[in-house]
């Protein structure tokens, strides 16, 4: 059994495009540990969204090994890809994907209706109680429209912690936010990652990778750097952009 909440060994991600295979994946070896805040970097085309997809259990290599906190996932049919991701996994994604007729507390206490783990009071409990952890206490009963774009994105990430996954999949989660929210919402995964929980970002975003404890940075399906920071003191924005610049050039 893997020692790493998050194992792929040589993985490829082979698309047919005409008469010419697309390689998203080449090859990539990649190990994240439990607590780990890690941001995934690269151009468009680099192959960063077909990782997260994969790791993500949202699609499936063309071959090598994933194993996901002890769970070979990687030849897993699309039922238990389903329940893996209800039951292991939590996604933040650029557009927020809320339901807008829906409140904010019912947003949040979705993956538990699908999971079915909590009895009905239960749930609202739990729901309540993340809604004030990601700072939108007095907000329940709000829909999205009411609420601004950074506190969407806080009611998602609430969302997303509903059944306690050991994993955070986040997506340009700051993609469709204004500075001040930007800041808001990073220093808000900055506390989880504080708090333990593992996160794993992909971003375009200097400024935004800057504050992850790691940056794997990706070109033509390849990983070109995985650099830890020292000590797990975060890397300035000048220095994260010189690295990306170094590995991509």
């Amino acid at each position: 059994m893997s020692s790493h909440l998050i194992e792929i060994r040589d993985m490829y991600k082979v698309y047919a495009i005409g008469e010419e295979p697309v390689h998203a994946l080449d090859g990539v070896s990649l190990y994240i540990d439990s607590g780990e805040f890690v941001a995934i970097m690269g151009s468009s085309g680099s192959g960063k969204s077909t990782m997260l997809n994969i790791l993500g259990c949202l699609d499936t290599p063309t071959s090598g090994s994933y194993m996901l906190d002890g769970i070979q996932v990687a030849e897993r049919t699309p039922a238990e890809l389903a329940h893996i991701r209800n039951k292991e996994l939590g996604f933040v994604f650029q557009n927020f994907n809320l339901l807008p007729r829906t409140s904010a507390l019912e947003n949040v206490e979705l993956p538990d209706l699908y999971l079915g783990r909590l009895h009905a009071k239960e749930r609202r409990k739990r729901a309540m109680m993340l809604l004030e952890r990601v700072g939108l206490k007095g907000r329940e009963m709000h829909t999205p429209s009411q609420l601004s774009g950074g506190q969407q994105q806080r009611v998602a990430i609430a969302r997303a912690l509903m059944n306690n996954p050991p994993v955070l999949f986040a997506d340009e989660p700051t993609g469709n936010l204004d500075t001040k929210s930007s800041i808001e919402i990073m220093n808000l995964f900055t506390e989880l990652s504080n708090e333990g929980i593992t996160i794993v970002m992909v971003t375009h975003e200097d400024d935004i990778a800057a504050y992850a404890k790691r940056h794997v940075v990706m070109r033509d399906g390849k990983v070109m750097r995985d650099d830890l920071n020292d000590g797990g003191v975060r890397k300035s924005q000048e220095e994260v952009a010189r690295l990306v610049k170094e590995a991509l050039a």
